[in-house]
Order: C-alpha cells, then sequence, then structure tokens
C-alpha cells in the first residue's frame, strides 16, 4: 500500500518522480502536506497541518522523532557555490509546534522549539536545544547539549542530565499519541 494509499487524510505527492518514502510504523496527521523527496523512519511523526517539502534536495526525518503542528520544512537547492542543502533530522529529535527548518541537520536527540527558525547549513548537534522562538541564522552550529536562545540564536548553557531526559520523554510521549491519533483516524477512515 502506498503511503498515499495509507493516509487518505493527508497530501502525499510525489514531484518530478521522487515521491515521499513512508515507514509503516510513521503516523502523518491530517492536513500534513508531504511532497517529492522526503523519508520518514519508523515510529516518526508528521502533525497536523505540518508541510515537508522536499523539491529540489531532500528531507529525511530519523525513528522516533516527532514534527509538531504546523511546522515547515524545506530545503535549499544547488547554486554556483553550493551542492544545497538538504534537511537532515536524526533519531529522536522533537520539533515543537510552528518551528521551520530550511536545509539544516538535527543530530539524534536534538531539540528545536516552538516557532524557532534554523536556517540553512545550520547545524543542531546531539542533545542540544534551539529554545522557542529562537532562530539560528545561516551556518551556525550549535555543539552537542547547549541551548541556545534570542534571535539571532546565541549560547546560554549547556544541559544537564535532567533536561536531556525531558526530551527523552517528549519522544516517548509523542510516539504513543501518535499510535492513538492514528488508530483514530484508520476508525474514523474506516467507518
Amino acid at each position: 500500500m502506498s503511503p498515499a494509499e495509507r493516509f487518505p487524510w493527508a497530501t502525499i505527492l510525489p514531484f518530478e518522480g521522487k515521491a515521499p518514502q513512508i515507514d509503516p510504523s510513521a503516523f502523518v496527521a491530517p492536513g500534513a502536506r508531504i511532497i517529492g523527496d522526503v523519508t520518514i523512519g519508523p515510529e516518526a511523526s508528521i502533525w497536523y497541518n505540518c508541510v515537508l517539502r522536499g523539491d529540489i534536495h531532500r528531507i529525511v526525518v530519523g525513528a522516533r522523532s516527532n514534527v509538531q503542528d504546523g511546522s515547515v520544512f524545506h530545503v535549499e537547492g544547488p547554486r554556483p557555490d553550493t551542492d544545497g542543502c538538504p534537511t537532515i533530522i536524526g533519531e529522536e529529535c522533537v520539533i515543537g509546534h510552528m518551528a521551520i527548518v530550511h536545509g539544516a541537520v538535527l543530530e539524534n536527540r536534538a531539540f528545536v522549539g516552538m516557532g524557532a527558525v534554523a536556517m540553512d547549513d545550520c547545524r543542531i548537534g546531539e542533545g542540544a536545544m534551539l529554545a522557542a522562538g529562537a532562530l539560528l541564522s545561516p551556518g551556525k552550529h550549535i555543539p552537542p547539549r547547549e541551548i541556545w536562545v534570542g534571535r539571532p540564536a546565541k549560547f546560554l548553557r549547556t544541559q544537564d542530565e535532567a533536561q536531556l531526559e525531558k526530551i527523552r520523554f517528549q519522544t516517548e510521549r509523542y510516539c504513543r499519541l501518535a499510535q492513538r491519533h492514528m488508530a483514530e483516524q484508520s476508525d474514523q477512515a474506516e467507518g
């Protein structure tokens, strides 16, 4: 069964011969738009009204990562000075509501807060956090476990184990919640 057949409540479209690849255990919510060269890993969740547009480069969402409501992922295509910037989300990442990730890389267990923006060629290290509302300007890299805040984002402090545990908790909660939403949507589609 194709992703479009599995998620009839979402918009899942090929673009120029590249169709989204969505793991059977992933969840895509109603209103989500997934276009082109997009790969969504096991138990990942793409929530209501998100847009993942892989038209001029690729987007990858790793296992057990969640992209929360209204978030937008896009990419930077090749130019004379670069091969472009894909959007690569590692495993067990948390992307808050209304975040924008454009041609950036998030390493495993990275966190992007609500309304935050990560721009072209940015990297958010393992277990690092871009705080709610922050703007990570092009080419900036957040080292592992650091918290960056503000517009433009700047280093605040290093995360402790308790904060890293909160990210793990959010990942687990969204994996369980996605299963409940998937069951509800499947029941409604069958009924």
